[in-house]
């Protein structure tokens, strides 16, 4: 379980602790006294590994735990926000709208992202500096730090280059000659990260093999070789370029034949680790996210890395805030009304086989009211991963900054990062392995003939259809999750897929296509909820729905559901009703064409301070 352990200078080298803040928004100050010098910072393991945790800080800045997790990933083919159909700067944030002068990230108080980001990057480049000087790299504990040092620099310029494209390369401390430079070219930046990934992957221990890896909280060695493999897949991936292309890298050193490669031999060592316990996918698919909303993280598990919250009454961090079930007042989960800021593109929910345990996990077609499940319209529904009503700190959580940490590398992606890698260099049947344990957890056994069995033989058939295969399986294990934008971008897939998206939205709403024997009337029940954080049961709280599914097209038998599905004025009304998602609703997944406006533009605060920054020509 996560521990506040701000009391003592042993706190800094627990990340239980590294986010937590006053009612402000001021972080945790690690840095070392100025009395002391380089020489003796980077020699002493305490003092050293405090430049380290301070490294972490730029993640709980308000827009960065507030705007960057919670809104750059928005939109995509199964992902979407909440209460909006667009216009205003929230919103533009996620429906490639966003201006230089956005009022949600344009601030002049240093705590945009861009910012943020760049901070944490010269406390890195601090920490290797002074690492490499004087650390004693024969130490396997200066070691980690300073494979934390190089994995954490590296996260912040996957972050930079996912969100801004080309950005300024700064790999050394910042000096008066450096203060002021252009964007770089990305693929300078992605060959250095690489680079660092490898160094780092033999210098931080495996996850509990120290005690300093024995949290999901500090990195450890599963991770950095898993974030080296993404790294690779996305440098050899699509991108929109400086020169208005969508295209692959030209550098030589940059193809698929050169990254793949590498990216596979690291999936295959952490993989290899499973059999030593050091790594495990999850038997229990829902079981992964109740133990994130209970602060679980213990190591060796399937979340590698996560980014670390305090769990205090002022914790940072709006992830159940942003991506959990909707409450609408307090009740005996939470404190205030709260949650649902994002949820699911309605066909996504439908993408999935009915058996398929994620599917229920993952899109959420109710809100609580009052303390009672209600269902929600279709344009409003919640993702599941995350909720209040599985935190173990109950009605305590009264703001919206909930502390539960973000989950930002699965050994699920390893997985199945290793069965795409696979598919690429060797063919379907060596992907196949991989695709199929996958699918193995998604269903029960009694299913697994059809939809593992049968579904992997089908996909196995050529490197296209498991391609194919491959990309839905991402979407439905990584739902809801962030991951969704850049897998589309690196395949060159995101407008194509959005507009598929949009098409199925409409043959939805009007029965058309695979949605024509859905239900045009929701039945449900409320029965008794003992689901609770406090082990409590709550009297006719929890829906039991018929309808939803495929094959559900009847009324069900008399007496088995009670009420139906009605508008607000108590009438009956076909819940897939335009009034239910309407044209501008489904129109507003993206404002602009997302293949060319991928990016946030840079912002104007962030242009005005260094003139050396330009926007794209397009912006």
């Amino acid at each position: 379980m996560k521990t506040n352990l701000y009391k003592s200078a042993v706190a800094l080298s627990m990340f239980g602790s590294v986010m937590l803040a006053s009612c402000g928004d001021n972080l945790l100050d690690t840095q070392s006294p100025s009395s002391l010098d380089d020489a003796t910072i980077f020699s002493i393991y305490d003092l050293a590994e405090g430049t380290i945790n301070n490294i972490y800080t730029y993640y709980g800045e308000q827009n960065y735990r507030a705007r960057f997790w919670c809104y750059y990933g928005m939109n995509t083919d199964i992902e979407w926000l909440n209460g909006s159909d667009g216009g205003d700067d929230k919103a533009n944030m996620a429906n490639y709208n966003a201006l230089p002068t956005n009022s949600q990230l344009n601030i002049a108080d240093a705590k945009e992202p861009w910012s943020n980001i760049y901070a944490g990057i010269e406390k890195a480049n601090l920490a290797i500096q002074g690492l490499e000087a004087y650390a004693d790299m024969e130490d396997p504990n200066m070691m980690q730090l300073y494979g934390e040092a190089l994995t954490l620099r590296a996260m912040a310029y996957v972050d930079l280059i996912n969100t801004w494209g080309d950005v300024p390369a700064r790999f050394e401390p910042i000096s008066a000659e450096t203060a002021n430079i252009p964007r770089t070219d990305r693929d300078v930046i992605y060959k250095q990260i690489i680079q660092d990934l490898q160094k780092a992957e033999n210098l931080c221990a495996w996850p509990a093999a120290e005690g300093v890896t024995s949290t999901t909280e500090r990195i450890n060695r599963a991770f950095v070789k898993g974030l080296l493999a993404r790294t690779c897949m996305q440098a050899a991936g699509y991108a929109l370029r400086s020169d208005g292309e969508n295209r692959l890298s030209t550098d030589p050193e940059l193809t698929k034949e050169k990254l793949y490669p590498i990216a596979l031999q690291a999936c295959k060592d952490v993989m290899d680790q499973e059999a030593n316990g050091l790594v495990a996918l999850e038997s229990d698919y829902e079981e992964i996210f109740r133990k994130n909303c209970e602060d679980v993280i213990a190591s060796r598990g399937e979340s590698l890395w996560e980014v670390p919250y305090a769990n205090s009454p002022t914790a940072r961090g709006r992830m159940v805030y942003t991506f959990g079930i909707k409450h609408d007042a307090k009740d005996s989960f939470v404190g205030t009304g709260q949650g649902g800021q994002v949820g699911p593109v309605p066909s996504f929910f439908f993408d999935f086989a009915v058996g398929d345990k994620r599917r229920d996990v993952t899109c959420v077609p109710y809100e609580w009211k009052k303390g009672v499940q209600t269902l929600n319209a279709v344009n409003k529904w919640c993702f599941g991963k995350m909720r209040y009503e599985w935190m173990t700190r109950g009605t305590s959580i009264s703001e919206s900054d909930d502390g539960i940490n973000k989950i930002y590398m699965r050994y699920a992606d390893i997985v199945l990062m290793r069965a795409e890698l696979e598919n690429e260099l060797y063919g379907p049947a060596n992907a196949a392995p991989y695709l199929k344990r996958i699918r193995e957890r998604a269903f029960d056994a009694s299913d697994w003939a059809v939809q593992v069995e049968q579904y992997v033989t089908n996909a196995s058939a050529s490197q296209e259809t498991m391609r194919n295969a491959i990309m839905d399986e991402r979407a439905f294990e990584f739902g809801g999750e962030m991951l969704r934008k850049a897998d589309l971008i690196r395949w060159g897939k995101l407008k194509e897929k959005m507009d598929k998206a949009k098409e199925n939205m409409y043959q939805l709403r009007s029965r058309q296509g695979k949605y024509a024997d859905l239900n045009t009337t929701l039945y449900y029940n409320l029965v008794d909820y003992s689901d609770g954080w406090d082990g409590k049961t709550y009297t006719k709280t929890q829906l039991d729905i018929y309808g939803y599914n495929y094959g559900e097209s009847a009324a069900p038998g008399a007496g088995d559901y009670t009420y139906s599905y009605q508008n607000s004025d108590g009438k009956a009304t076909d819940w897939l009703s335009e009034n239910q998602l309407k044209d501008e609703k489904i129109e507003s997944l993206y404002a602009r064409d997302p293949d060319k406006y991928m990016y946030w533009p840079i912002f104007q605060y962030n242009l005005d301070a260094n003139p050396a920054l330009e926007n794209y020509s397009w912006y």
